[in-house]
């Protein structure tokens, strides 16, 4: 005779405890291995103590940034040193309605969004139903007649799957670094976007200071053309003479649409990353203005500050953040799940009838279910999400270098600028000097028109190339402060993912910090 179980399991409330007991002694066993931990799997990059390159000195003036805050304020607003307000305000506009920034925008919002969907797992489910159900049954059932029935339900269901092994808050972490690491690459599309703007004003300006140094030169010449048209007449210069400077016009002139066409270009390039259709910022940018003045002194701090105020630096950190997470969150669907459901409701034969005493139905149920054999989905499942982190932290790494190598390269040829600068600042002045002693030594009889021709071919050359030296210059200090993280704020407490040798794990706080 078969064993009855005893009262307290007959009832659906002892069988509910019971499976609930079971459920957390599962939960207390060390059935779950974690994965590798983001601070064991984290590559141990050596950050150097100082910048290689030439770096400028740091300002000593009480007008230049002194502290460090001081100097993140100055980084976050790097372009206003240049005093260009237009410049300023063609910066606002883009921050304002910039499609890349909008896009963005939209990115993060659906990062959070998907935080909130992980996050609802959390919660019982809970739905409400009501129907009605009709039966016949044949004459052979029924006793000789047939007989129609129908049955009237309404109630509610709910399930609830506790989170025993941590899948769900493992997805829920996931989802937060994929959080952070949206608004790390929305700040950083920020930093590009202020450098964009910068760079093509800078160009454009550089584009109409060469328009305005051909032309000059053109005037110059077409001068000396007049001049030699006149001493021809007078029978001191050769019909040679002329010809020469004429050519020597005509191929100045030649450089001139080129000019025209770059300067349309950097206006419309300028448009479209204010989010505007092109030529409708010509009219604002059509009077030239002299190259904004490059700051002599620039707070570069050490490599590891650099590191720390870069968003895609932050970014690729939050996204290892992320795939670490989810590499615990596949081990855990390993073992066994326990869901709870339950209905309560009414049914009757009649739909007038729902709602007395009599027609309540209720059901009460606890459900253990393990895996036990899958043709090796979960395993491969973990295998995937393992090479994705392994993928992440490769990248991680990379855009550690890449950050370091930008800064290097940016500070080099920054350096190199202003020397090539100052050297070029000194040939368009003596070039310019010796055009006009060729003039006034012609004019006096002194000298053949070839040194005429030739400090022309000079004076031009050496004024076009100091305008595209000064552009360098500024390139390479806009490039700088973009490798150095500027144009954003930094949180007030961020995920220092890199320390001062890049070897120091993150806290508990900044791996959970959105």
């Amino acid at each position: 005779m078969p064993l009855s179980p005893p009262p307290f399991l007959r009832r659906p409330a002892g069988r509910t405890l019971l499976l609930l007991a079971l459920a957390g002694s599962l939960g207390g066993c060390t059935l779950f291995t974690p994965a590798p931990d983001l601070e064991q799997r984290r590559l141990q990059v050596s950050v150097p103590e100082q910048w290689q390159g030439p770096a400028p000195a740091r300002a000593e003036t009480t007008a230049e940034a002194t502290t460090e805050a001081d100097e993140a304020a100055v980084l976050a607003q790097w372009w206003t040193r240049f005093n260009d307000p237009l410049l300023d305000q063609l910066i606002a506009q883009g921050l304002s309605a910039s499609p890349d920034l909008r896009s963005a925008q939209a990115k993060l919002r659906s990062a959070r969004a998907s935080r909130d969907l992980a996050a609802a797992d959390y919660y019982p489910g809970l739905s409400a139903s009501t129907g009605a159900t009709g039966s016949k049954a044949s004459p052979a059932v029924s006793g000789g007649s047939s007989r129609r029935t129908t049955i009237y339900d309404a109630g509610f269901d709910a399930s609830w799957e506790p989170d025993i092994f941590g899948v769900v808050r493992q997805d829920v972490s996931a989802a937060d670094a994929d959080v952070a690491a949206q608004a790390a690459t929305l700040e950083y599309a920020r930093v590009t976007l202020v450098s964009e703007v910068a760079r093509n004003y800078v160009e454009l300006r550089t584009y109409q200071e060469r328009l305005q140094i051909a032309r000059d030169n053109a005037s110059s010449q077409a001068e000396t053309l007049e001049i030699t048209q006149w001493r021809q007449q007078a029978g001191l210069a050769t019909e040679l003479d002329v010809e020469q400077a004429r050519t020597s016009l005509e191929q100045t002139w030649a450089t001139i649409p080129a000019l025209v066409s770059s300067v349309s270009a950097s206006q419309n390039r300028l448009a479209v990353l204010l989010g505007q259709t092109p030529g409708s910022l010509q009219e604002r940018l059509d009077s030239a203005r002299p190259l904004p003045a490059a700051p002599l002194q620039i707070a570069v701090g050490i490599p590891a500050d650099a590191l720390r105020r870069r968003p895609d630096v932050r970014a690729a950190e939050r996204t290892l953040a992320a795939e670490t997470a989810r590499v615990h969150a596949r081990v855990a669907e390993r073992y066994p799940s326990f869901t709870l459901s339950g209905s309560f409701g009414w049914q009757a034969l009649t739909s007038g009838a729902l709602g007395g005493s009599g027609t309540v139905a209720r059901s009460l149920a606890g459900t253990l279910a393990a895996t036990l054999f899958d043709g090796g989905r979960l395993k491969s499942r973990i295998a995937v999400q393992d090479a994705a982190q392994e993928q992440a932290l490769i990248a991680y790494e990379q855009k550690i270098l890449t950050a370091l190598e930008d800064t290097e390269n940016a500070l080099a040829a920054y350096a190199a600028g202003r020397e090539q600068e100052a050297t070029r600042r000194r040939a368009a002045t003596a070039a310019r000097n010796a055009a006009q002693l060729a003039r006034q030594m012609y004019q006096a009889g002194l000298t053949d028109f070839q040194k005429v021709l030739d400090t022309e071919r000079t004076r031009l050359s050496a004024e076009d190339s100091l305008a595209t030296a000064r552009l360098a210059v500024l390139s390479a200090v806009i490039q700088l402060y973009k490798a150095l993280g500027g144009g954003w704020t930094a949180p007030e407490a961020p995920a220092d993912a890199i320390a001062a040798t890049a070897a120091t794990p993150l806290t508990t706080q900044e791996k959970t910090a959105p």
